[in-house]
């Protein structure tokens, strides 16, 4: 599916809140304590603009806004988290995620980060990391992390993400965020050496 992506400007008042609908409507079924009503939507959709941000938005060809992303600037630029992440429910897994996340990597490219990374809670039993002391063998639970029932760890895999660490009971006892992170440009000098 083609998508265009572009900025959300602060000064769109009725992109605004449909940006804020839509994140409210995405994170309903799996995660609704993240946005649990339509006002902390909005005022995360608010709080994505800045210097040190970016809230970008993919439109189809009759102008709907099919996704959001935004990205949020740490360690003086050198790494970029990316909070957070919607598609709309009927456009999922047609590439909109994929093009819009491409996009992000492409604007802290600009931007000179190194690293780009994400948290991916589970709070829902979506993985064998849940409802577990990972204290316990924390990197071995990690390399046999398991998805069961449609976590997205495995799609940020699938665009180069790796599982740098866990934070154990993060969303309450058993429901950990899940730490991913991928280099935004292999061809950087590190200590003299190049990759």
């Amino acid at each position: 599916m083609k998508v265009r992506i572009l900025d959300l400007s602060p000064n769109d008042e009725v992109r605004i809140h449909r940006v804020a609908e839509l994140l409210f409507e995405g994170f309903q079924e799996n995660c609704p304590d993240a946005w649990p009503d339509r006002v902390s939507a909005l005022q995360e959709v608010r709080d994505s603009f800045g210097s040190d941000r970016f809230s970008r938005i993919a439109i189809d060809s009759r102008g709907e806004i099919v996704g959001w992303i935004g990205g949020i600037r740490q360690y003086d630029g050198n790494v970029w988290e990316l909070h957070p992440l919607v598609v709309k429910a009927e456009f999922r897994r047609r590439g909109i995620g994929r093009v819009l996340v491409a996009d992000l990597e492409e604007q802290v490219r600009k931007q000179g980060a190194l690293t780009l990374w994400v948290g991916t809670d589970d709070e829902n039993n979506l993985t064998t990391l849940s409802g577990k002391d990972l204290y316990a063998d924390v990197w071995e639970q990690i390399a046999n992390i398991g998805n069961l029932r449609d976590h997205p760890y495995e799609f940020y895999q699938k665009l180069g993400f790796v599982i740098i660490g866990v934070m154990p009971d993060a969303n309450g006892s058993g429901k950990p965020d899940i730490y991913m992170a991928k280099p935004i440009d292999r061809n950087t000098e590190i200590d003299g050496f190049r990759e």
